[in-house]
């Protein structure tokens, strides 16, 4: 089993090299060891279940409720506190552009009321604030945390998310309350202490909370509970989240994430590709453009993107525009990523890559070696082009030599491992994860963050950011190999995987342990024992314990923001950790309403006379 916060090193780990970045620009880099390798703090448990029948099931329904809800507030010109009359109106236009049931009114309610008081909540400091959680978030079997008249006095032991959410308010300035219903919130309003309530709650306590708040004028954006039976309840936390830390410091809160990607992933077809890199003269070039035009998730270029806006934004009172000769430096990200993937695929020797021929399985493996090549020279000599200071592109060279040489290395020892392949520890297997895919990702951020006009303290803040989100997305890899949701598959090729590696750990001596280690010793057919594996994976909960281990290292990646003075840019990394890996729930129940649902539950399991 991984231990948290273990600290034990491998060979690799002590004697890795790494070039750290300069800081300032024009300082010469250094050669120093990269830090012993340990495991993030357990993130706590999630568990997702169905919602209660007034709220939709479906994550995406909820969102597009949501987006909804602030389309139609602004196209109207909302002005809160809004009446029941008005709440009724708007809650009906909501539900007619969003297409769904009348059944959710109650819920699309909340959102409308949210939306409307989103503007003015941004513009309250933090210090006067309030954050009303339940005390049903907590973990109540085992927490310690003793209760005053006001609710719950969190030891912050670090059990349940009620921890996490309770400290980072606290340190962002809020007063925080753990507890719940709607006597609770009448008497916090009645003090006149706070100028605006966050709120999670069940519908049924906000529906009881939301005529206070009318009448009192105090701003209140409330977080629906999914479920109000008191049993495992949760809530869509990346929500919470973005609310805790909205303000109107952070420029692109109202950004739309999803419209941006699209905007990025267009400059990766065939027209504007050639208007960025020129006219493909020749067959090498043609080649290399056509393989930057195939399939991609664009994060790394994202990255760069959702950097420099959040740096421009920060700067300037009107919405950053993107200059043209910002995307040469996105596509030079782009060509150094797909110029990894084709050698990727001929040391791996993968036959497929985005659900097509690898492009040495098309054009043979000089061919494809020479356009990996050349888009290595693509990438630096677009930075070459940039239009900026001698200073700050001689920065931006050394980071992509550096980000090439550290991908290099952990490539290298996974090859290496290859020529005599043995188990691998945890440990061992992130630290690969951390120099081969992590450099990437801290490329993409840092180049995007000097376009920028960034300071040292950025740059450092990045490197924690992205060697957490680069270790993180390289556990999501592995575990989509295992569900097949990958077009290549590190598992069952036998490469190192963070899968084998728990359970290896994890497997019982004798049959488990010896089929594992044939496995990592590349002496038997996977697909052949696949199924037996799929038995021991799951009676060793490797899966969940690998899901967890994502969980606490993209975490990690949202806590090295703690430090980022700049507020548009510290909320951009965090929307954008929210897009790259999903929605997590919070694992809790509702108590107001305890004693109402045990009765119901009783009388539904009471035998018929």
């Amino acid at each position: 089993m991984i231990r948290q916060n273990d600290n034990i090193t491998s060979p690799s780990q002590q004697t890795a090299p790494e070039v750290a970045h300069g800081g300032d620009a024009g300082q010469p880099s250094r050669s120093v060891e990269l830090p012993l390798l340990t495991l993030p703090p357990r993130v706590p448990k999630q568990v997702e279940r169905d919602t209660q029948s007034n709220i939709p099931n479906d994550r995406e329904v909820r969102d597009r409720i949501k987006r909804c809800a602030a389309e139609i507030t602004d196209a109207e010109g909302v002005m809160p506190p809004l009446s029941m009359d008005e709440m009724r109106r708007l809650t009906e236009l909501v539900r007619e552009r969003a297409g769904v049931n009348a059944r959710y009114d109650d819920y699309t309610s909340v959102l409308v009321s949210n939306a409307a008081w989103r503007e003015t909540l941004a513009r309250t400091p933090y210090d006067r604030r309030l954050l009303l959680v339940p005390k049903c978030l907590r973990a109540e079997e085992i927490c310690p945390a003793p209760f005053d008249e006001f609710g719950l006095l969190c030891k912050e032991c670090g059990l349940c998310s009620l921890h996490d959410l309770t400290v980072e308010a606290e340190r962002l300035g809020y007063a925080v309350l753990v507890a719940e219903g709607s006597a609770i919130v009448r008497k916090m309003i009645e003090t006149g202490r706070v100028e605006a309530i966050v709120g999670v709650s069940c519908l049924n306590v906000l529906e009881k909370c939301f005529p206070h708040l009318e009448a009192t004028a105090v701003p209140g954006v409330a977080i629906p509970l999914l479920q109000d039976d008191c049993v495992n309840t949760s809530v869509d936390l990346d929500w919470v989240w973005d609310v805790i830390h909205l303000t109107s410091d952070d420029r692109t809160y109202r950004m739309d994430l999803n419209e941006l990607k699209g905007r990025v992933q267009s400059w990766f077809s065939a027209g504007p590709l050639a208007q960025i890199m020129g006219d493909p003269a020749d067959e090498t070039s043609q080649i290399a453009q056509r393989w930057l035009a195939r399939a991609g998730k664009r994060w790394r270029p994202y990255l760069t993107t959702c950097v420099y806006l959040a740096l421009a934004g920060d700067q300037s009172e009107d919405q950053p525009i993107i200059p043209e000769d910002f995307k040469k430096l996105a596509v030079a990200v782009e060509c150094f990523h797909k110029a990894s993937l084709i050698h990727d695929d001929i040391e791996d020797d993968d036959d497929e890559r985005y659900g097509e021929k690898a492009l040495h399985v098309e054009y043979g493996m000089p061919v494809a070696l020479n356009v990996g090549d050349f888009l290595l020279g693509e990438g630096y000599r677009l930075i070459g082009e940039l239009d900026v200071s001698a200073e700050i592109k001689v920065e931006m060279l050394r980071v992509a030599a550096c980000g090439h040489l550290t991908l290099s290395r952990g490539q290298g020892a996974e090859l290496c491992w290859t020529r005599d392949p043995k188990p691998m520890s945890s440990l061992e297997v992130l630290d690969i994860f951390r120099q081969k895919t992590a450099p990437a990702f801290e490329v993409a951020l840092q180049l995007g963050a000097y376009f920028g006009g960034s300071d040292s303290n950025t740059h450092d803040v990045l490197q924690a950011y992205s060697e957490s989100l680069g270790i993180a997305y390289q556990i999501r890899d592995d575990l989509e190999d295992y569900s097949g949701e990958s077009d290549s598959n590190d598992l069952q090729d036998l490469r190192p995987s963070i899968i084998l590696s728990i359970a290896h750990k994890r497997a019982t001596v004798g049959q488990e342990k010896d089929l594992l280690t044939k496995l990592w010793e590349r002496r038997c057919d996977y697909d052949k024992v696949s199924q037996q594996l799929g038995v021991i994976l799951e009676k060793n909960g490797v899966i969940q314990k690998a899901s967890e281990l994502q969980e606490a290292y993209t975490e990690q990646a949202i806590r090295s923001l703690s430090t980022l003075s700049n507020a548009t840019l510290k909320g951009l990394l965090r929307r954008v950790i929210g897009k790259m890996f999903g929605d997590n729930l919070i694992e809790g129940y509702c108590s107001e309403f305890e004693a109402r649902n045990a009765a119901s539950s009783q009388a539904r399991t009471k035998p018929a006379a």
